[in-house]
């Protein structure tokens, strides 16, 4: 038995080291009554101080979505990640819950590859530089070497990976060795110019994200800017998704999109299109790091 808590202070709550470390909860299961009461009851029990939850029940499919937020309530109690992880496989299992609990501090660490263009990359790295991505940026790879000065200059190693009809399944090999030597969780695809091979993207389902700069379902592919000029568009967009077998139809986690017009050129699409390529790559990246992202067969949902 546990004993009884007692109530949460005001001074407890004004600086965030009275919780000592926060961790984060997140699980989906099948959709039925009790969830909520179950991981609520469990964290009260042993002293978690809820500092945010989110949940989503999705009807059409019967799936459950939930992310939690907490620390301990009293700062003589610290939690201990193994104990916690024992003791909540029992309610996990009750509901056959796909979980996982982590340590709020625990910092994703990031694999990017690029081909030619930077604006992606040096978007990302500089977000990590100065704090605004919780992840640590562990290597950059690429089929070309133009970008090996910008990811030196962040203290980024770099990989040249060449790539051509021949090679690409070693070039492939490679790169999934170096994603797993590094420990990388996650492979973000920064305007890298490749088409995965169903066998790498397979191996990679759910740890690698693409920017494609489209406004998704339309223009797939390959020079999107270019068709969406001579279809006459009035709105550029850019679409992130995970990587699936199938080119750029995987699950999608963020858009955005700007209005242009008739005078707009080719370049001028490219150079407007570019600043939403970055916003929106960023802000998967970010999301996925602090845990929000779920898939949900071929959607996602992403507690904001």
């Amino acid at each position: 038995m546990h004993a009884p808590l007692r109530p949460a202070r005001k001074e407890d709550l004004a600086s965030p080291a009275a919780l000592g470390e926060r961790w984060i909860l997140t699980l989906d299961c099948e959709d039925r009554v009790g969830i909520v009461a179950a991981v609520a009851g469990f964290l009260a029990e042993r002293g978690g101080f809820i500092l945010d939850s989110q949940q989503y029940a999705d009807v059409e499919t019967g799936r459950y979505f939930m992310r939690v937020s907490f620390g301990s309530a009293d700062p003589a109690r610290p939690m201990a990640r193994d104990q916690l992880g024992r003791d909540f496989a029992e309610v996990a299992g009750r509901f056959a819950m796909n979980w996982q609990l982590v340590a709020e501090s625990r910092r994703p660490r990031v694999m990017v590859a690029v081909s030619r263009t930077s604006h992606c990359l040096n978007d990302l790295l500089h977000r990590h530089r100065s704090g605004q991505l919780p992840i640590d940026v562990v290597a950059v790879v690429s089929n070309h070497p133009d970008l090996q000065g910008l990811a030196e200059w962040h203290g980024t190693p770099f990989h040249h990976l060449p790539v051509s009809p021949e090679t690409r399944q070693a070039q492939e090999d490679r790169l999934l060795a170096l994603f797993e030597q590094s420990g990388a969780d996650l492979l973000v695809l920064a305007r890298y110019m490749q088409v995965l091979s169903p066998a790498l993207a397979r191996a990679l389902w759910g740890r690698c994200i693409n920017i494609h700069h489209a406004f998704l379902p339309s223009f797939p592919g390959a020079r999107p800017y270019e068709r969406a000029h001579a279809a006459g568009v009035k709105l550029i967009g850019a679409t992130s998704h995970f990587v699936s077998e199938e080119l750029d139809q995987g699950p999608i986690i963020e858009q955005a999109v700007i209005r242009v017009d008739h005078r707009c050129s080719v370049r001028d699409l490219v150079a407007l299109g570019s600043d939403i390529e970055a916003q929106v790559l960023s802000r998967s990246v970010k999301w996925w790091a602090e845990r929000r992202v779920f898939l949900n067969g071929s959607r996602t949902v992403v507690l904001s």
